[in-house]
């Protein structure tokens, strides 16, 4: 075991997230998966069934791109909803000590501005303080998000700014109250403008102490899904998520890593974008469950408490 220094917390800067599953029993893991969850996870419901540049993921296998199905923002946000109602069911499960998550739903201004949800669950037996979040915005680009935008090679992007704007993502934080018991954290979301649309995501492990078992068994969780999908999705996001939450004044990454996509469109991709940011969604709480209740059973010392309280 290997003492780790996780680094600051910090979140994507998505406008979306400065504001804050399918069907529920439906979830599509591979077999693997859904095995390795069963065994370690007592979860209720769980699988009853069975740079500067964008980045598209447009991998060169000679094979043609598959026709996208156009991008519903409605369906999407429905699919969040019902996702974070499975996270937050499963999640209490988990803790087990009775607590729920306390839910406060707010509206973004007039005019349908959009709304969120913030779920937190505090000071129960495995989860110190949890929250899985939902925002759903609308709104017009400011004239410094659309620069951004645009010099990211966007041309559809109006750099003066003024263009309508529709965002939906699910974020999930929790922090465990035993020191070897990792932070999880985890989003999805849809940006929507001028007619287009992209995805982004991930989800990475932050240990206080590291067991490389731990790190080989949340990494594995992963590939497995994202090979579903094509070999390359992996190794091209894990990358992208150890560039990302890396921290110079550090110099050192946040956590073990795990996987970080942005601008990923449906359009002209060689995998089904959509069903792939689903299984991302329904694949959170999955891969860090069993590492969380092989370490909750774990003797611990003050100092291990204190250095996690530290860091």
């Amino acid at each position: 075991m290997l003492e780790r220094f996780p680094t600051a917390d910090c979140t994507a800067n998505q406008i979306l997230l400065t504001e804050c599953v399918r069907n529920c029993c439906k979830w599509s893991e591979p077999l693997a998966m859904q095995l390795i969850a069963r065994q370690h996870c007592n979860l209720p419901g769980m699988f009853t069934n069975g740079s500067s540049r964008i980045v598209r993921c447009r991998v060169a296998t000679g094979a043609p791109a598959q026709a996208a199905p156009q991008v519903d923002a409605d369906a999407f946000e429905s699919f969040l909803l019902e996702t974070q109602k499975q996270i937050l069911a499963e999640a209490e499960h988990l803790d087990g000590s009775g607590k729920t998550f306390v839910q406060d739903r707010w509206e973004r201004g007039s005019d349908n501005a959009g709304y969120g949800i913030t779920c937190v669950l505090e000071e129960g037996n495995l989860l110190e303080k949890a929250a899985a979040n939902i925002s759903i915005v609308h709104g017009t680009l400011s004239a410094a998000r659309a620069q951004a935008m645009s010099s990211r090679g966007r041309s559809q992007i109006d750099p003066a700014g003024g263009q309508l704007y529709s965002a939906a993502a699910l974020s999930l934080v929790f922090h465990a109250a035993h020191p070897l018991v990792p932070t999880l954290r985890a989003d999805v979301r849809l940006f929507q403008v001028a007619g287009q649309s992209w995805f982004g995501g991930g989800c990475d492990l932050t240990p206080s102490y590291l067991f490389e078992e731990d790190a080989q068994q949340f990494h594995s969780f992963w590939k497995l899904l994202c090979d579903k999908y094509h070999p390359n999705i992996y190794p091209q996001q894990k990358a992208w998520c150890d560039r990302y939450f890396y921290i110079p004044a550090r110099k050192e990454h946040r956590g073990i890593g795990g996987i970080f996509f942005d601008d990923l469109e449906a359009a002209g991709a060689e995998f089904d974008v959509q069903a792939y940011v689903h299984d991302v969604a329904q694949g959170i709480l999955p891969s860090w469950c069993a590492i969380a209740e092989r370490r909750r059973v774990m003797q611990f010392t003050e100092a291990q408490r204190n250095w996690q309280l530290l860091r």
